[in-house]
């Protein structure tokens, strides 16, 4: 490390708003003969900490005005912050205009996100946008040649750590890093207000696509060992796996993650006043979903949908857990639990199973929320609306002769509410509202059926019934048949009744051959491709 690479921490600037462990960090700066300069409440903070600080008024010479909205936006601020220590220019210009050079931020912006998380109205939110922060951070981390920046009060460790190492100096490398992180967090920043402020016009500004968000945790790799990965938060708020509370278990892996994701949206379809709902999951498909009175009879209708695929799978429920479901979900190995709640007596039988990772959201997703899909390409992001689509009974169109039956047309919303989380070209086989076949990631949709129709006839074996549950049921499928022949392997496998999108330029084939089979067929007008 040469000297000019080295640059002394002799002034620092600190104004947080979240002041967890500051005292304590900046007395060290102060025993190092570092002197601290602040603002509001940060600066009553260090003073009543009994640190001395100067005042930012002292040195711009304008007090802090309209609330505090404007203190630290002024040239003897950001000319401390920018200048280049090595350019004589510089220099000079901060002699001549009493200028004092800052060497340390510390800034960690006004809680937006936590607001904007909080349900607030616009107005509130709007109070809570941070300006002379992300200034102040943009212009240290700018000139991190010269000036170390903290968007994390902790970070202050590494900086001491540098101190100590290099005589009151910091490294290049270390600045370099820091200045790194604050543009990541200012980027992040920026993305959450975009998502506060999108809802509230009629049509949001798509010249530019903004995400972003902390960091919540490493995982231990990808969906591969030689991958890295983490888990971040978004801008987005409600329940979900993000911000779920893990009661046991290991840490959750990076296919964990997704897997409880899928599951536990394929169950927010469901509302937990009307029906009980569970769903299993392998690979981010459902080997098994069903609705029922109560949450156990749930889990067992969906197990018993191909209990070989539920093996070391993902359950997730709609409902808080209750200890009859939870001692029949320790009969098999499971990767992860995932409900609203749970009750303690469910948590208590759990306990025994200390691998299986139990997830509390706190609630349900809603179905119908507005939000992105993402999705990298080469050179680009691939972004979309989330599938937020839904079909009430009163939007299907019945277009064969015979309707479907009160029965029938049960199970044919159910299925078509699972055939929304299930890879394309994708099939679903229902049955008195369980899945009794699920036909997934099949390059042709006859394939689809068959491959459903298949995982029946050997669950079928497996469980020990005279025949495959596909035999009186309905099917669905998220897009429309190109040809008769899915149809009529769906007919074969034992439906009697069809759900799909429609708009087959040989619809009328296709419905043809479903009154030649004498099989009821409805349209929803809405594809639910998912890939």
């Amino acid at each position: 490390m040469t000297a000019t690479h080295l640059t002394p921490i002799k002034r620092a600037l600190i104004s947080v708003s979240d002041k967890s462990g500051l005292a304590e960090r900046a007395a060290k700066l102060a025993e190092a003969g570092v002197e601290l300069i602040s603002t509001g409440g940060t600066l009553q903070a260090l003073r009543d900490a009994g640190l001395e600080a100067r005042d930012v008024p002292d040195i711009t010479g304008y007090p802090e005005m309209m609330d505090g909205r404007v203190k630290t936006l002024h040239p003897r601020v950001h000319g401390g912050l920018l200048a280049r220590r090595d350019r004589e220019d510089d220099l000079a210009a901060m002699d001549q205009h009493s200028i004092p050079q800052i060497d340390l931020l510390v800034v960690n912006l006004y809680p937006f996100e936590e607001t904007a998380a909080s349900g607030a109205d616009v107005e509130a939110c709007i109070e809570k946008i941070d300006v002379g922060g992300p200034a102040m951070i943009r212009a240290a981390a700018k000139n991190h040649a010269h000036v170390a920046v903290c968007v994390d009060i902790r970070d202050l460790d590494k900086v001491l750590e540098s101190m100590a190492e290099h005589e009151g100096a910091t490294s290049l490398e270390l600045r370099r890093h820091l200045a790194a992180k604050a543009f990541a967090r200012t980027s992040a920043y920026d993305a959450a207000i975009t998502a506060r402020l999108a809802p509230e016009v009629e049509r949001p500004a798509r010249s530019y696509f903004a995400q972003g968000g902390p960091r919540l945790q490493d995982l231990r790799y990808g969906e591969n060992p030689h991958q890295e990965a983490a888990l971040y938060a978004s801008p987005e708020a409600g329940p979900g796996v993000a911000s779920a509370r893990q009661t046991q278990g290991k840490a959750l892996s990076y296919n964990n993650l997704a897997d409880a994701d899928a599951a536990f949206e394929l169950v927010s379809e469901f509302d937990p006043e009307q029906q009980a709902a569970c769903a299993i999951i392998k690979h981010a498909n459902p080997c098994g979903a069903a609705v029922a009175s109560d949450l156990s009879k749930a889990y067992e209708q969906a197990f018993d949908a191909d209990p070989v695929s539920a093996f070391g799978g993902i359950a997730a429920f709609n409902r808080p857990l209750d200890a009859q479901t939870a001692d029949s979900i320790t009969k098999i190995f499971t990767e992860v639990v995932i409900a609203p709640e749970a009750e303690p007596a469910a948590l208590d039988i759990l306990s025994a199973k200390k691998n299986v990772r139990v997830l509390l959201t706190g609630g349900l997703a809603d179905p119908a929320r507005k939000g992105w899909s993402l999705k990298t390409v080469a050179g680009g992001l691939l972004v979309q609306e989330r599938d937020y689509g839904h079909v009430a009974e009163s939007d299907l169109k019945v277009v064969t002769q015979r309707h479907p039956t009160e029965d029938e047309l049960a199970d044919l919303i159910f299925g078509w509410r699972v055939v929304k989380h299930v890879k394309s070209n994708a099939i679903v086989f229902a049955k008195k509202g369980a899945t009794a076949g699920v036909g997934m990631g099949q390059t042709s949709r006859v394939e689809a059926v068959r491959l459903a129709a298949r995982k029946a006839v050997d669950t079928a074996k497996e469980n020990g019934w005279d025949a495959p549950r596909t035999q009186g049921s309905a099917l669905a499928s998220d897009a429309f048949f190109p040809f008769a022949d899915g149809l009529m392997e769906a007919v074969e496998a034992g439906a009697r009744c069809i759900i799909q999108p429609g708009g087959s330029m040989r619809d009328d084939e296709v419905i043809a051959a479903a009154d030649e089979a004498g099989i009821a067929m409805v349209f929803t007008g809405m594809r639910h491709f998912r890939h």
